[in-house]
């Protein structure tokens, strides 16, 4: 494939290490993060301040963490960033060091006041969620004061009253939040492995409608994509049986990683087996909007107040995990960004 799309801009590269999540902020502010996964680690959570430098975010001792050291005030392993729409920065830090299990329960969600840079709320998950758990992309709903994350290790729908504190774990054993055990992840021309066994994540890639009233979610590894009212969510009374009864499965679409919506409705995915970023309208019908042989696991997105689509590439599939222990990368990890357009 030789594909290189003059749609895409150049936001950022790293040669080094591997980023995952993206986020813009309302005067244009680019945050980064970087997992604790196998390979070379510096930082958790940036700030990107050219074409490839940044600077750790908040600070060099909240990205300081190391194994044995108390990790409830620290990044331990960062999976997302994300900015809602009142200009707060939300991270995501499920604390669990090469995807193995979670380090001494300091898995978190930490709320920042991009205005001071300073830390607003942390929600903890300590005693909801095992220590097996892999909170992975979040959502929030700042009209009704509520975040939503999914455990892509162990599937389920997390659910944060931000007014309350209130934190519930939901849809667990529920088929949407679990891979579709038929469907066979073909990746570069070949079956997704690690270890020799096929890869199996679950509930992963989430996305609110504009007006909140829809969550939409997936699994990672198959190309399911399902959606619940958010109503159904956020009834602390509903009874599991009916919550599990009110998703609708929306039938097969990108096998994507993230996704999100634009303010028209359209859900855009970035399909990583074939290194596009696709859009479904909201009749539901899939397009294409761009390919590139860039776009090597698009992962994350964030769209910016001038209506650029911001998009990271983690190159998972290059990973050595998955590839019989070589590593497949030819070229930086990297985030990009294209003009959407007007609505």
């Amino acid at each position: 494939m030789s594909t290189h799309s003059e749609q895409l801009e150049h936001v950022f590269s790293d040669n080094t290490y591997q980023l995952t999540g993206v986020a813009v902020s309302k005067e244009g502010r680019v945050f980064t993060c970087y997992p604790l996964w196998p390979g070379p680690h510096k930082w958790d959570v940036v700030e990107i301040t050219g074409p490839d430098t940044c600077r750790p975010y908040p600070n060099e001792y909240w990205n300081s963490w190391k194994e044995g050291e108390d990790g409830k005030n620290k990044w331990v392993c960062v999976q997302a960033v994300y900015v809602d729409e009142e200009d707060y920065l939300w991270v995501v830090d499920p604390a669990c060091p090469k995807m193995e299990q979670v380090y001494d329960n300091s898995f978190k969600l930490v709320k920042f006041n991009l205005a001071t840079n300073t830390i607003e709320e942390v929600y903890r998950f300590d005693g909801i969620l095992s220590d097996k758990s892999y909170i992975n992309d979040v959502r929030v709903d700042t009209r009704r004061k509520v975040a939503y994350l999914t455990n892509s290790n162990e599937g389920g729908i997390v659910v944060v009253n931000l007014e309350t504190g209130t934190i519930r774990e939901l849809l667990r054993d529920h088929y949407s939040v679990k891979h579709d055990p038929s469907f066979k992840l073909i990746v570069d021309g070949k079956e997704f492995k690690k270890e020799g066994e096929p890869v199996h994540l679950q509930s992963d890639g989430i996305a609110l409608t504009p007006d909140g009233e829809w969550l939409y979610y997936k699994p990672l590894t198959d190309n399911k994509l399902y959606r619940i009212r958010t109503e159904s969510l956020r009834n602390e009374e509903l009874p599991e049986d009916q919550r599990e009864a009110a998703v609708e499965d929306l039938g097969t679409f990108a096998v994507t990683d993230g996704m999100i919506f634009d303010k028209s409705g359209n859900l855009y995915q970035g399909d990583y087996q074939n290194y596009k970023m696709v859009k479904i309208n909201p009749a539901r019908s899939q397009e294409d909007v761009v390919a590139d042989e860039r776009l090597i696991w698009p992962d994350s997105y964030s769209i910016s107040q001038d209506g650029y689509l911001y998009i990271s590439c983690s190159q998972i599939n290059k990973q050595p995990d998955y590839n019989e222990g070589e590593n497949k990368r030819t070229s930086p990890y990297a985030i990009y960004r294209m003009k959407l357009p007007a609505t």
